[in-house]
């Protein structure tokens, strides 16, 4: 007996949903609406059209927009795809710099024919060197202190007196902050 009654129930809940998506259509119906005792009047092709028109330019300026969008985020991407391995090779390119200082090569020499070759390659590519930052006003923006000495003179204070590690950037971004040393 309850399953009897438990399937008229169901039968009574399905016809009252088809009964109200029913209403629902009829209520929604673009022909003709009514709304405190109004009727309204269907839209006219014109308007229909200028809808239409409507809907078709705001899509096509979305995907305008996404067309561009897209193609900033390539360019950013192959802007900085190298970052890895330039961030690898900087090391390397600071060792050069210290060995051609430690044995006074000229150049014509080997290494230096070699660090010249790898810094012209690497350029190409994105990487630039940050300008010297000696005698300028610490940038934390560009520059990394390390440490404060007392300053050899008062035009020096707060000015950076030493630089202990280039710093460089790619495609316009920082790559490696400048670690610097301050006059205190």
């Amino acid at each position: 007996m309850s399953k009897k009654k438990n399937q008229e129930q169901e039968i009574a809940e399905k016809e009252i949903k088809s009964e109200e998506i029913k209403s629902e259509e009829t209520a929604a119906s673009p022909d003709t609406e009514k709304e405190e005792g109004e009727v309204k009047i269907p839209p006219t092709t014109e308007e229909l059209l200028a809808l239409e028109k409507d809907k078709n330019l705001r899509l096509f300026a979305e995907f305008d927009n996404f067309r561009k969008r897209t193609i900033k985020e390539r360019i950013e991407l192959y802007g900085t795809a190298n970052k890895d391995i330039m961030t690898s090779l900087l090391p390397i390119l600071d060792n050069f710099e210290r060995s051609i200082k430690a044995n006074n090569y000229t150049d014509e020499d080997g290494p230096v024919l070699i660090y010249k070759q790898l810094k012209i390659e690497l350029e190409k590519k994105g990487l630039k060197e940050m300008q010297d930052p000696i005698g300028k006003k610490l940038d934390t923006d560009f520059h990394e202190a390390i440490t404060n000495i007392p300053a050899p003179s008062k035009k020096e204070k707060g000015k950076v007196i030493d630089v202990i590690e280039k710093g460089y950037l790619l495609a316009g971004k920082i790559l490696r902050y400048a670690k610097v040393v301050v006059g205190n």
